[in-house]
């Protein structure tokens, strides 16, 4: 999978420093904490943090070195240098090919730095690049699609150790700086969830979206698809600026999320609390995706959350909504794994997320030798759980029924290797932000069965995993 001169992608590739300064500290005592006072310490222009697999925070940052595509082209930047290339209505393929060139430097032996599975890279892909994948192109915009910063430095948080990654000695004694400070000053881990209010910020724009979901429903009785995730957004006040760090502190304390991102990049902030993974593909070759389908609340007593839960693994709709995404799910592995290996690990347990509890399956497989991660992520992407059934039905329905483009929601946040790891969390459960503006967006699965009511219902749900926590600047 590549688009785009192969010596542009090279030059750019030579032109990447690589971290050659390493040095691994004691473990933090509060990972989370300490990786989001590393985000607000404001280090370079872009930053990310993300929660792998495990209690592992990851903080990268940097300036310097981005990959950004579009339908039409691919900009590249390194050492105050900028490639472009044309991307042929092809931006995944074009900007695959730029991150490959950065693999086959770490092949030549020509880095020498000490970091197993080589180089890393953190991105954001938006919704709208499904259009190109499965859709109409021409409902793709012109907006940026695809977005990856190589940082400058990298610091793991994990249990064992902390281990610093960097450029220079610069960056590393500006993080070993920070990492020595006291805890003292920064925002409390334990902010109760500020709840006034709440209730009004959910509600807003429910009535559309009733009248979307009745549409859907439509559409689906015709036999148009068998299913669509519709969404609605809710824009905050535009007098009010959400502090995205500590939004993301009081919010991953009291989420129980697959993964967590807090983001300055590419255009957008973010923070947020994924319910699933797009994909994760390991450097073996295993890969594996995780469709949530069928909700219900998730509250402070067990009692009534154990009702839900039998009232969820029976309920005639939900089955049907989650067993359609599982079977879709199988088929897009099919299409990039070697036969026989792709297998349902996990079916239909559930899994509380925040403020509502899913059913949850896992499907794995093992990539072909003439496929690698980003023809995974281009056959399974965007999620079954944030589009429907069949894709390409459920993405023109949405596109009919859906005010205006998605933009980061639905689409994924992705921290990757150049030894050919990937792992990609579904956005979902998060915080928005681009120029002075932010809102939150939620969705639900319609099918046949589907209600107005009931739908609308399932969007406040969601949306209370994330609305109680929200923070605001006090400038």
């Amino acid at each position: 999978m590549s688009t785009g001169s192969r010596n542009t992608w090279e030059a750019w590739a030579r032109s990447v420093p690589p971290l050659a300064c390493v040095s691994t500290r004691e473990p933090c005592p509060d990972p989370m904490a300490t990786a989001t006072r590393l985000a607000r310490a404001g280090l370079a222009g872009q930053y990310v943090v993300y929660e792998a697999d495990g209690g592992v925070w990851h903080f990268a940052a940097g300036s310097d070195v981005s990959v950004t595509a579009d339908t039409g082209g691919i900009t590249a930047r390194a050492a105050g240098r900028t490639w472009t290339s044309r991307t042929d209505g092809r931006p995944l393929a074009a900007f695959a090919g730029a991150l490959s060139a950065l693999r086959d430097e770490d092949d030549e032996g020509s880095r020498g730095e000490e970091n197993a599975g080589g180089r890393h890279f953190y991105g954001w892909a938006a919704f709208e690049l499904a259009h190109l994948l499965h859709a109409d192109p021409a409902s793709a915009g012109d907006r940026p699609l695809l977005h990856a910063m190589v940082p400058s430095v990298e610091v793991t948080l994990g249990g064992d150790s902390t281990v610093v990654r960097a450029v220079d000695e610069a960056w590393a004694r500006k993080v070993a700086d920070l990492l020595a400070e006291p805890a003292a000053g920064q925002p409390s881990a334990r902010d109760e969830p500020v709840r006034e209010g709440t209730e009004g910020i959910i509600a807003a724009g429910s009535a559309a979206y009733g009248r979307a979901v009745a549409r859907t429903v439509g559409d689906i009785r015709a036999g148009l698809l068998e299913k669509a995730v519709v969404s609605r957004k809710v824009p905050l006040p535009a007098e009010r600026h959400p502090d995205f760090p500590a939004t993301y502190l009081a919010g991953r304390r009291a989420n129980t999320p697959a993964r967590s991102y807090l983001l300055d990049l590419g255009g957008y902030r973010a923070a947020g609390f994924s319910p699933e993974t797009v994909l994760e593909v390991g450097d073996d070759g295993r890969v594996s995706t995780q469709p949530l389908a069928g909700t219900r609340a998730l509250g402070a007593d067990p009692a009534e959350n154990e009702r839900r839960r039998a009232e969820l693994l029976s309920d005639p709709k939900e089955i049907h909504e989650h067993a359609v995404s599982v079977r879709l799910a199988w088929d897009e592995m099919a299409a990039v794994c070697s036969p026989g290996s792709v297998v349902v690990e996990e079916y239909m347990a559930v899994r509380p997320r925040g403020s509502v509890q899913h059913l949850a399956s896992r499907v794995t497989g093992r990539l072909r030798p003439d496929t690698g991660p980003w023809d995974a992520f281009a056959s399974l992407f965007p999620a079954i759980t944030a589009t429907g059934v069949s894709k390409r039905a459920a993405l023109q329905t949405l596109a009919r029924h859906e005010d205006g483009p998605r933009g980061l929601y639905g689409g994924a946040v992705f921290r990757g290797s150049t030894g050919g790891a990937l792992d990609a969390a579904l956005v979902l459960r998060t915080l928005i932000g681009t120029g002075d503006e932010a809102w939150l967006r939620a969705g639900a699965g319609v099918t046949a069965q589907s209600s107005p009511e009931r739908e609308i219902e399932e969007t406040c749900e969601k949306l209370r995993s994330v609305a109680p926590y929200l923070r605001f600047s006090e400038d």
